[in-house]
């Protein structure tokens, strides 16, 4: 995926980069920030386990929905103006949460959050590449190890300022962000360039292409068993903030790792689709096996770290199917799976919590790897509309989009 040329010098970037580089660290650390502290919430706030998942549904639902209107505004404002409003957005809603007295305030703020991550996470990718030196493979380990940086770290500071207070970790994210913010602001230069505005329907009629349809609708299940193990497993685990933090580090290495490194060379042997419909059932697979070990965390951590490992194959795979599918401008078909995808995690939380409540804590597993089996299904039967994706190779900036698409939820 990346070259020799490419490790020597992805160390060796502008300020400028560093600065988009860090705020991206911080702002995938607000996926999983909030895991280790949900029991924590629903105790301090007397909130039931569906209001407390909700702190995900809110966040996703307002992140999905506000991508497909991102490549509009970035279109007319540009990359630095979109990135602050996202980064200015997340400050203050992740302070309003920090000062809530209620689960509902939470659960408004962490909406407002959402809307901060879409405009921030939609432009940040596209200006390391446009500004980072030795060339656009560069960038992307860059920003793949600020993805996975950020998405490893973000449950370990949600664990570690969990044991102080649930407020901790919200705090937190105000203080990483306001300096990201202020990095973006002095470091980053606005390109002096004219901009071609984009149409606000184009996502959606991106989606009336087959092969970003199929896509599309299979990430959507697919994403429901991701946020199933995300946000569901910290209450089964019945560990304190600090030990879910530090199962979920696990996790989100392991998710790393496998994004990074391993998927590129899974792809050297084997089609895009082959390869999802050999990984999608052994995701199945790992959360049938965490419904078994529902009552055993040792055996419960083991499957939510495997779990990240199939996930962060899965995530690459996926996504560089989307940039692979169709000759639509990147910026339109990512805005376009994007939403669908994150819709589709918005459900999995509450969905998965009043299914433990009705028939105990195995069956959002099963729940989980049932939708993870239909992703498959969708997959398999739209195989034909997806043959361009297995009869191309992901160039650089192909590669470089999928990363952004993908991994940002």
């Amino acid at each position: 995926m990346t070259g020799a040329r490419a490790t020597s010098s992805v160390w060796r970037q502008p300020a400028q980069v560093w600065a988009v580089a860090f705020a991206s660290v911080v702002a995938f650390m607000g996926i999983g920030l909030v895991d280790p502290i949900l029991p924590a919430i629903a105790e301090s706030l007397a909130a039931s386990p569906v209001e407390t998942e909700l702190l995900f549904t809110s966040y996703l639902v307002v992140t999905g929905l506000a991508m497909l209107v991102t490549s509009w505004v970035s279109s007319r404002i540009g990359a630095k103006a979109t990135m602050l409003a996202g980064l200015g957005l997340i400050v203050v809603f992740a302070l309003l949460c920090a000062l809530s007295g209620s689960v509902d305030a939470v659960i408004g703020f962490r909406a407002g959050w959402g809307l901060g991550n879409a405009l921030f996470i939609s432009t940040a990718l596209a200006t390391i590449v446009g500004a980072a030196s030795g060339g656009s493979a560069a960038a992307i380990v860059l920003y793949e190890a600020a993805l996975g940086l950020g998405i490893a770290i973000g449950p370990l500071l949600g664990g570690f300022l969990g044991e102080i207070s649930w407020r901790g970790p919200f705090f937190g994210v105000v203080a990483l962000m306001a300096i990201a913010f202020v990095a973006v602001l002095v470091l980053l230069r606005s390109p002096d360039r004219t901009r071609t505005p984009i149409p606000l329907a184009a996502p959606l009629r991106a989606l009336r292409v087959p092969s970003l349809a199929v896509l599309a609708a299979a990430a959507l299940f697919y994403n429901i068993g991701f946020f199933v193990l995300l946000a569901f497993s910290p209450f089964p685990l019945g560990f304190g903030a600090m030990g879910i933090g530090l199962t979920f580090f696990g996790w989100g290495v392991a998710l790393a790792i496998t994004s990074v490194w391993i998927a590129p060379l899974l792809l050297r042997r084997l089609a895009r689709t082959t390869a999802m419909l050999i990984v999608l059932p052994l995701l199945a697979a790992d959360l049938l096996a965490a419904a078994l070990m529902v009552e055993e965390p040792a055996g419960l951590v083991v499957c939510i770290v495997v779990g990240g490992l199939l996930l962060g194959l899965m995530n690459t795979i996926l996504t560089e199917s989307v940039m692979e599918a169709t000759d639509l401008p990147r910026s339109v078909a990512s805005s376009a799976y994007s939403a669908v995808r994150f819709l589709g995690g918005a459900a999995a939380p509450p969905v998965a919590a009043l299914l433990w409540h009705a028939f105990g804590a195995a069956v959002p597993f099963v729940f989980a790897a049932a939708s993870v089996l239909v992703s498959a299904a969708v997959l398999a039967l739209g195989r034909r509309a997806l043959s361009r994706i297995d009869a191309r190779e992901a160039d650089a900036g192909d590669e470089a989009a999928a990363v952004l698409v993908g991994d940002a939820s």
